[in-house]
């Protein structure tokens, strides 16, 4: 969530991290089962943001991937998605362009700001 946000400038509200174990032998590359420790990040990201910023979002996930799990850089995989924001729904309304954030956030009822706001503060 902060490496989103340093890199993009959007809120931390706007990334949401979910973790997924994979089952043994559930996970296969050239056709044989994954026998070491890795990590897959799928980063579903608003599109909109120049290459640059993606390039650095990437690296940095990366980084913070590396330094948290102790693996060594080849066995960390990143993968970045660019989304139309207008085909994206989250705390129910349709998000904002990517610089449009404050406009969105205004717009949104006084009880879902305060919630967004508290998100904020638990950095």
């Amino acid at each position: 969530s902060n490496t989103h946000s340093r890199f993009t400038g959007a809120n931390t509200f706007f990334a949401q991290v979910i973790f997924q174990k994979n089952e043994k032998d559930s996970h296969f590359m050239g056709g044989k089962p994954v026998k070491n420790r890795e990590i897959f990040l799928n980063g579903q990201i608003r599109s909109g943001r120049t290459r640059k910023v993606k390039k650095q979002l990437i690296l940095g996930l990366r980084k913070i991937l590396i330094k948290n799990t102790n693996l060594k850089k080849d066995y960390v995989w990143v993968y970045l998605e660019d989304l139309s924001p207008d085909q994206m729904i989250e705390y129910g309304e349709v998000l904002p362009k990517s610089g449009q954030e404050n406009k969105w956030f205004n717009s949104l009822t006084p009880s879902l700001r305060k919630r967004l706001i508290k998100m904020e503060k638990r950095k």
